[in-house]
């Protein structure tokens, strides 16, 4: 569960973009506008670092950035403390968006519009959301392949973990016979919430209500192993927690199973302990590419592991 964090002051931070920029915490007025800024700036990246070999860049349809403004309002009203936007003469300039799971501090959205960058605005924003990190023993993000934003994590003392994705059109014959895989529900919140625990150290807590709604939930659990996976409604995973590398692979078998004919993402952000999702993606005739990283501070790797970027 979040735990509550009293609102922080405005401030006043002088960053050296225009006279002066206002590092104040996010609200719920703000989701829209962070919205698009995020989109924006993801397009920008996407667009500015394209790869032959790569999905052409695009903006959000109206699907994804809906969801993208439950997530923003969820951890706005779930994690007051962590969420924070810059503002310059009503012009929104940044945002940094975390949480807090117990023990673990996760940075869930982190952007600066491309002409404000360098200006020392990242910085002040990162350091206001850093703030809710405060008793924190672990901390976790998933970080894509800027290098502004690298330096940024590595001086703030990350580990930052290269990581790979899969992408392609699954290859039906290779799909095993799966026959552990159930569909969950909300009563599998505990099981969900302890494997957890035993792989990342920490619970999602209330984030499991909000992943539920967008994605179908996929659970194991027997005398071989727990596990679950929220697979997107295309097929895929969005975010797999196992006890072993067994059950995992039944459920990323499963996530695949459900893809449809056209080429989709496997996985996100699977580092090299994750081997088992490698060999996964490569039976099933997926591509495997390496784009972005997984940062750790005061924690190893876990595994079997494959991470959300928006929940961790």
């Amino acid at each position: 569960m979040g735990r509550p964090t009293p609102r922080a002051k405005p401030s006043v931070s002088r960053c050296g973009y225009g006279d002066a920029v206002r590092i104040r915490p996010m609200t719920l007025d703000d989701v829209d506008a962070a919205e698009r800024l995020t989109d924006e700036a993801s397009y920008v990246l996407d667009s500015g670092t394209q790869r032959v070999d790569w999905p052409a860049a695009s903006r959000r349809d109206a699907t994804r950035s809906a969801q993208w403004r439950r997530r923003c309002a969820h951890l706005v009203e779930h994690d007051a403390g962590g969420c924070w936007i810059a503002e310059d003469d009503g012009r929104t300039l940044g945002i940094a968006i975390s949480l807090r799971r117990e023990s673990l501090w996760g940075l869930t959205s982190y952007f600066v519009v491309p002409d404000a960058q360098g200006a020392g605005i990242g910085k002040a924003l990162l350091d206001a959301a850093q703030q809710h990190a405060d008793g924190a023993d672990r901390a976790l993000l998933c970080a894509s392949h800027d290098p502004k934003a690298f330096r940024r994590y590595r001086q703030a003392g990350f580990t930052m973990h290269p990581t790979m994705v899969s992408w392609g059109t699954v290859d039906r014959t290779a799909i095993p016979a799966l026959h552990r895989v159930r569909d969950g529900s909300a009563s599998d919140g505990d099981l969900c919430d302890d494997v957890d625990r035993r792989t990342r150290g920490a619970g999602h807590g209330v984030d499991h209500t909000l992943m539920r709604a967008d994605q179908d939930l996929l659970v194991v659990d027997d005398s071989a192993g727990r596990g679950y996976c929220y697979a997107f409604p295309a097929g895929g995973a969005y975010l797999l927690a196992a006890t072993d590398p067994d059950t995992a692979g039944e459920l990323l078998w499963e996530a695949l199973a459900r893809s449809s004919d056209g080429p989709r993402f496997g996985f996100r952000y699977a580092t090299a302990a994750q081997e088992w999702a490698v060999d996964i993606g490569l039976a099933a005739r997926l591509e495997i590419h390496s784009t972005g990283y997984l940062a750790c501070r005061g924690m190893t790797l876990v595994t079997p592991y494959l991470p959300s970027a928006h929940f961790m």
